[in-house]
């Protein structure tokens, strides 16, 4: 299958990688930077993975499959949202995958999205995970200053 065009963005974070991984796959982390959604799997390769929440006054499930899993290095997952306008078969999927990699004291979380149509669509995307990943960061390396 032809996956398109990719969206890649990197962001460095002060934390540790059991901390980016934590912020990944906890509910509560994740509700805070992915627009008050909350996430559901067991984090299991050919699990389901779902995000739930609220969009315009709308309620939706996001939805998609684990595609890997490497704890504290790679999470990988299938995405596909009725609110993309599309219909709910395989080829609409995207695939998201955050990868994690450590050198000194930093993080870096390197956030992938493929199956776009345009170069509009990449930016959108990068500019939509570059949020993310800033919220990580700033989740992250406050809850540091507050524990030391």
């Amino acid at each position: 299958m032809n996956r398109k065009l990719i969206a890649t963005t990197s962001i460095s974070i002060y934390a540790s990688p059991p901390d980016v991984w934590k912020a990944l796959i906890d509910p509560e982390i994740v509700k805070q930077y992915m627009h008050g959604a909350i996430v559901s799997s067991d984090w299991q390769i050919g699990s389901p993975i779902t995000f739930n929440g609220e969009w315009d006054g709308k309620a939706y499930e996001d939805k998609g499959t684990i595609l890997e899993i490497i704890p504290e290095r790679v999470l990988g997952f299938s995405f596909w949202s009725p609110l993309f306008g599309t219909d709910d078969f395989e080829d609409n999927y995207m695939h998201v995958t955050y990868h994690i990699s450590e050198f000194d004291d930093e993080t870096t979380l390197t956030i992938t999205q493929d199956n776009l149509e345009t170069d509009e669509d990449v930016v959108k995307a990068e500019d939509n995970w570059m949020k993310v990943g800033r919220n990580i960061k700033n989740i992250l390396e406050e809850k540091a200053k507050h524990v030391l």
